[in-house]
């Protein structure tokens, strides 16, 4: 490491900006995209009934806990593959994609089947009005195909991401994206002379897009690329043991606390979801519209992560912790815009739906309750994705990440609705005490340095 590049880094703001937007802007690029998707779901089924709402909404559910086990999984793939992409050793990079390929693989297949046999269960697990339970169970044994399609999409974007070569997966996304809203307005409302098929119609379209999207990465790395680092033959993907093993070590503590964060997530979903039909909507609306102002802090944390790893990879142990607490600043700027915007913005959001106006009332107070908890949960999620996982530090990431979900949050949840009684604003910002609590620890972790490891071996 030169003493100019280390300079460079960290006293011109202009090479560390730049060097953080290669991966960031994609990144955030994409998240927008996607919930471009969500907000336009929520918009269209939304005007279809506040049940077919709530009853996506479950559906939801299913598909988030299988894809954040899916991203637990990449995330401690991503540990290695951007070390070692760092230091340019494309044979191990390789190695790396065959062994999320495979696992993706191994999920996927026996989850689409398991939630195609049991989706009224499953569906009722997070309300009992039987409108939403039926409405639900349709939409799902639609939605579930899509599920191995994505996953393996997910292993090019999220490897693509490690390499800082995001260009024609978030092209791909975004055609995908515009397909997928195109088709949810023919579908639902029966345009074109298509059958109006409401929340099937949503389905059908988001498995569609679904497979489009995966067509067009595949097509682009393993056709159209002549040297894309990604391009590997299955000769070149063939089982590692020592590098499985070692990929698994880190992994499974990043699954595992994966599994445990989205299952608490999604019980506190389910607590919500006593409150009603209309409680369910609310929270779908106002989670839809904060993760469009989340997608910002999904570009900053994945742009630092490669930085940090990369540096990491090359043995820079002091290096890479100066660029976290500088990448840390960045943050708090975007918070601060972010909750402002947001406060801003929910009444225009609420003239978009057509509920009445006890909902409406309703989802304004629980926006400027999602706009104060951004601080929190997305200092949260910085430290955790952007620092720790890159650093290497994943076990410790569980205790916290996924302990405090479920020593706090799914307590408070359930004292919030079934104790004290509160509307849904108020349980989420009790519920929001546990994030609060998060990020003090994390800041405890990040001066400790006890997060920085070298897998590389440096």
């Amino acid at each position: 490491m030169s003493e100019a590049y280390e300079n460079s880094l960290l006293k011109n703001d202009r090479d560390f900006y730049r060097q953080m937007a290669r991966v960031g802007i994609p990144v955030m690029v994409q998240q927008l995209i996607l919930v471009a998707v969500g907000i336009c779901d929520t918009i269209m089924v939304g005007k279809l009934s506040e049940e077919a709402l709530a009853s996506v909404g479950a559906a939801n559910q299913i598909f988030f806990v299988y894809i954040d086990c899916v991203f637990g999984f990449l995330s401690g793939v991503a540990v290695f593959s951007v070390q070692y992409w760092g230091i340019r050793d494309l044979k191990a990079l390789r190695r790396l994609l065959g062994i999320a390929y495979s696992m993706c693989i191994a999920v996927g297949v026996p989850l689409t089947i398991i939630s195609y046999a049991f989706a009224p269960q499953l569906i009722a697990l997070f309300s009992d009005d039987p409108t939403v339970v039926a409405m639900g169970t349709d939409y799902l044994r639609i939605v579930v195909f899509t599920y191995l399609f994505t996953a393996l999409t997910f292993v090019i974007s999220y490897n693509s991401r490690a390499v800082a070569m995001l260009k024609w997966p978030t092209i791909a996304n975004a055609v995908a994206v515009g397909l997928n809203i195109f088709l949810n307005w023919v579908l639902i409302f029966g345009k074109f002379g298509a059958p109006a098929m409401g929340v099937t119609g949503a389905a059908t379209a988001t498995l569609i897009s679904r497979i489009f999207e995966a067509i067009m990465t595949f097509s682009y790395v393993y056709i159209f690329s002549k040297e894309h680092p990604l391009k590997a033959r299955i000769r070149e993907m063939k089982y590692d043991k020592e590098l499985f093993q070692r990929v698994m070590r880190t992994a499974l503590p990043v699954i595992f606390n994966e599994l445990l964060w989205v299952l608490s997530f999604t019980l506190t979903y389910a607590i919500y979801g006593d409150l009603g039909p209309v409680a369910l909507a609310v929270v779908q609306i106002a989670m839809t519209v904060t993760d469009a102002f989340q997608a910002v802090f999904a570009g900053i944390g994945n742009g630092t992560g490669v930085i940090v790893g990369q540096e990491l990879g090359r043995g820079n142990r002091d290096l890479a912790f100066r660029l976290a607490k500088k990448s840390l600043k960045v943050i708090w700027v975007f918070i601060i815009i972010s909750t402002a915007l947001l406060i801003v913005l929910r009444g225009s959001i609420v003239d978009i739906y057509d509920f009445e106006q006890s909902t409406n009332d309703l989802i304004m107070i629980t926006i400027l309750v999602f706009a104060f908890s951004l601080a929190p949960k997305m200092l949260a999620y910085f430290f955790i994705c952007g620092i720790f996982r890159p650093g290497g530090d994943t076990v410790w990431c569980v205790w916290v990440d996924s302990g405090l979900n479920w020593l706090l949050q799914v307590p408070l949840a359930y004292i919030g609705v079934h104790v004290l009684h509160w509307e849904i604003w108020a349980v989420i910002a009790l519920v929001t005490l546990g994030e609060v609590a998060k990020t003090i620890v994390c800041y405890i972790r990040l001066y400790s340095k006890k997060w920085i490891n070298v897998v590389t071996g440096r």
